[in-house]
């Protein structure tokens, strides 16, 4: 007599399967102590039997944006106060109340709001054709021109449009035109910033719960609306996430449309150029460079033609423009009373050496990092070099406007995953905002001294650099970059990742990557930021 074959036996698992990028997710909880702290609110650290990446409706991606919507919300209360309206015009009519210097006391201080005015936005003109004469102390007239690039100027008169008519819909709820104005700008910023953060948690890898920083960064709650800089992350995010789904092309686009809103995603080329010659994948640079000069002329060249003097105003002011407040120089200045590279200059007239002495700077920085790239026994990350020009060209350059920190924020979360430190410095670059507008209030007017706000800088500016020195650390010690922990490689490299050493045969000795024990070890950190 023969046995029978046993039919096959089914399992049939009793809930859905887990995604398998979740696998081997980090777990912040579990392993990080100050979000185990956090955790404690709701429940505790997630149990060691618990199924990760079953839940279908609450994913990382998606609580991680709640959470940049509650925040956004709260940066939109910082800046509430300078839309306040009062009966302060002729006839009791209403207009905006900024008595009492509200906008510095109430820290609520936007450049939306005086520049709907400022670049006749408020006579529905359209940049870069409208003109207008400014007289100076000397007596002299200027003619100015919108001073944002392209597409920073179009999301401008974009946005006035939609006020108009917003203030003409008799049955939409009314209110000042600047107002609505304000609130349309800072609408279409918090999808920006939504943009941003959800392009960095697809670019955590597995490591999605860091970019909770990005979402809650005391610096999104400062100066989310504070300027149009969220347009520009939205971009470089975006662009960063196209290259590392190996879309070049793509990659570039974005690049070359984010570099007329800021100019810094166009910076970003900078580090991909060095790994790509390090990885012999210069065919892939050259296509993102391509496409993204192509994008960037598309975007401009039209606005160049038909206004050139409108079109050149941004550069034109740069060029003129002296020491901000928040750099360095004037930090020197403010302590040691230096008149500056090139001392009292008349209006209009350029401050030749201090912009020779920021570019020389500027390219010191990035001719270290390209070695630091090409000579490290093992690749960096792109994120990493990112996070180091960044970081780089806003220490060195002339002009530091408080909200150009947001440029930071992502790059910073995705080279730098540790949660302690960068929480620290954020709050710090922060808290800058509250010296700087008590400096701007004046010392006559119960003010701080100018040495009170530069000291903070001087604090930010040290983080900063504390900052680099860990990643520039960790590039040499890849074993204790938490990032490249369980074997991964780069997450936003794209073509890069995992991708062989390959540097072209006529690069020196001296330029090639050094030999190293450490290089290419895998092994996970002892412990997590």
């Amino acid at each position: 007599m023969t046995r029978e074959a046993a039919a096959p036996v089914t399992l049939v698992s009793p809930g859905p399967l887990a995604d398998v990028r979740s696998v081997d997710r980090d777990l912040p909880s579990r392993n990080d102590s100050l979000t185990a702290q956090v955790a404690t609110v709701l429940g505790g650290p997630v149990g060691r039997r618990a199924a990760i990446g079953r839940q279908k409706f609450w994913t990382p991606l998606r609580v991680i944006l709640l959470l940049a919507v509650i925040f956004l919300a709260l940066g939109w209360s910082t800046k509430a106060a300078c839309i306040q309206q009062a009966p302060n015009g002729p006839n009791g009519a209403l207009g905006l109340d900024w008595s009492g210097s509200r906008q510095y006391t109430a820290l609520c201080y936007s450049d939306t709001v005086p520049l709907y005015g400022a670049e006749r936005l408020d006579q529905g003109a359209f940049p870069y054709k409208k003109s207008w004469e400014e007289p100076a102390a000397d007596g002299s007239v200027q003619t100015r021109y919108m001073e944002y690039p392209v597409v920073a100027g179009l999301y401008q008169y974009a946005s006035m449009t939609v006020a108009k008519a917003w203030h003409a819909a008799p049955w939409l709820p009314g209110a000042l035109e600047v107002v609505l104005y304000f609130t349309v700008v800072a609408f279409g910023l918090a999808i920006a910033w939504l943009v941003t953060v959800w392009s960095t948690v697809l670019l955590a890898g597995r490591r999605v719960w860091d970019a909770t920083l990005v979402a809650v960064s005391p610096l999104v709650v400062v100066h989310a609306f504070t300027n149009f800089d969220p347009l520009a992350t939205a971009f470089a995010g975006t662009g960063l996430l196209a290259w590392a789904r190996r879309r070049p092309v793509l990659a570039g686009v974005l690049l070359g449309i984010g570099g007329a809103v800021k100019l810094y995603p166009l910076m970003l080329l900078g580090p991909l150029l060095v790994l790509c010659l390090r990885a012999n994948r210069i065919r892939d640079w050259w296509r993102a460079t391509v496409a993204a000069g192509a994008a960037w002329l598309v975007v401009n060249l039209p606005i160049a033609l038909l206004f050139p003097s409108g079109w050149w105003e941004f550069f034109r002011l740069n060029s003129e423009r002296g020491a901000d407040p928040d750099s360095l120089y004037n930090v020197v200045s403010s302590f040691t009373g230096w008149a500056g590279f090139d001392g009292p200059l008349a209006r209009g007239e350029s401050p030749t050496i201090l912009n020779a002495v920021s570019l020389v700077l500027f390219v010191a920085v990035c001719v270290g990092i390209a070695w630091i790239a090409l000579t490290a026994p093992r690749r960096p990350r792109v994120a990493q070099l990112c996070f180091l020009l960044i970081a780089g060209f806003l220490l060195t350059n002339k002009v530091w406007s408080p909200q150009y920190s947001l440029w930071l924020v992502p790059l910073a979360v995705l080279a730098l995953p540790h949660r302690r430190i960068l929480l620290a410095w954020m709050t710090i670059d922060a808290l800058v905002w509250v010296p700087r507008m008590f400096y701007y209030l004046g010392v006559s007017n119960r003010g701080l001294p100018e040495q009170w706000f530069t000291a903070t800088v001087v604090v930010r500016d040290l983080a900063v650099i504390a900052l680099c020195v860990m990643v520039i650390r960790q590039i040499y010690r890849p074993s204790e970059d938490l990032v490249r922990g369980a074997g991964v490689d780069d997450p936003v490299g794209g073509v890069l990742d995992g991708a062989p050493d390959a540097p072209p045969s006529w690069l020196p000795r001296w330029l090639r990557p050094v030999p190293s024990s450490q290089a290419w070890s895998t092994a996970g950190p002892v412990r997590t930021g």
